[in-house]
C-alpha cells in the first residue's frame, strides 16, 4: 500500500517528536532506530525514508528538543508576563521538570552525550543554546547589552547545572535542596 505524502509527512513528525523524547529518556546511545520506530507504530524498514541514518535522526531530534523546549519557556513567560525571567525560573527548577527528562531540556538530559556526537548534532546543539541565551537576555536585567548577555549565559548554566544535579543524586530531599538553593540564587539576583 502506497503511503501519501501527507501521511509521510506526518509519520516523520512522529518519527522525530518520539525520538526527541527517547533521546532524552535514555541517551543517544541507549535508542536504536527499532526502539524509535517500534515506539512510532511503524516498521524499521520504513526509517531511511525519512533520515539517512541515525546521526541524521540524532540531529535532528535534539533540534526538535531545542524547540519544545523554547516553547515551555515562552509558555512560562507568558504565564506571568510582570515576572517572566522567574516563571521560566520556576517552572525549569521544578519537581516536575526534574522527573520528565524525556519532555523537558535537551541540554540537562543529552548535553554530555552531544559532546561526543556528529557534527550535525553539535550544530542543532549550539542552534539550540544560542536561541536559549537569546530568549534570557530578553528578559534579564542589565543596564547594557552586554551585562544582560552575561547575565543570561550564567543563569542558563545555573539551571542546568542545578538540574543536572538534582537528577542524578539518589537522595529526594537533596535534589529537592538543589533546586530549591539555585532557584533562591538566581531568584535573588534578580531583586
Amino acid at each position: 500500500m502506497r503511503v501519501s505524502r501527507e501521511q509521510m509527512a506526518e509519520n516523520r513528525e512522529r518519527i522525530l517528536d518520539t525520538a526527541a523524547t527517547l533521546f532524552r529518556e535514555r541517551g543517544f546511545d541507549g535508542v536504536g532506530v527499532a526502539d524509535v520506530m517500534k515506539a512510532v507504530g511503524l516498521t524499521h524498514g520504513g526509517f531511511y525514508g525519512h533520515f539517512s541514518s541515525k546521526d541524521d535522526l540524532a540531529a535532528q531530534a535534539l533540534g526538535r528538543a531545542f524547540v519544545h523546549s523554547g516553547q515551555s519557556a515562552a509558555e512560562a513567560r507568558a504565564s506571568e508576563p510582570q515576572a517572566p525571567r522567574r516563571a521560566i525560573i520556576d517552572r525549569y527548577l521544578s519537581p516536575a521538570h526534574r522527573d520528565d527528562p524525556g519532555h523537558g531540556c535537551p541540554v540537562a538530559a543529552l548535553g554530555s552525550d552531544t559532546a561526543r556526537q556528529g557534527e550535525a548534532s553539535r550544530l542543532a546543539a549550539t542552534e539550540g543554546v544560542r536561541a536559549a541565551i537569546k530568549g534570557l537576555c530578553a528578559i534579564t536585567p542589565g543596564a547594557t547589552a552586554d551585562e544582560r548577555r552575561t547575565s543570561a549565559i550564567a543563569s542558563y548554566a545555573t539551571l542546568v547545572g542545578a538540574l543536572v544535579l538534582a537528577r542524578m543524586v539518589d537522595d529526594a530531599a537533596l535534589s529537592d535542596e538543589i533546586l530549591a538553593a539555585a532557584r533562591a540564587e538566581l531568584c535573588s539576583a534578580e531583586a
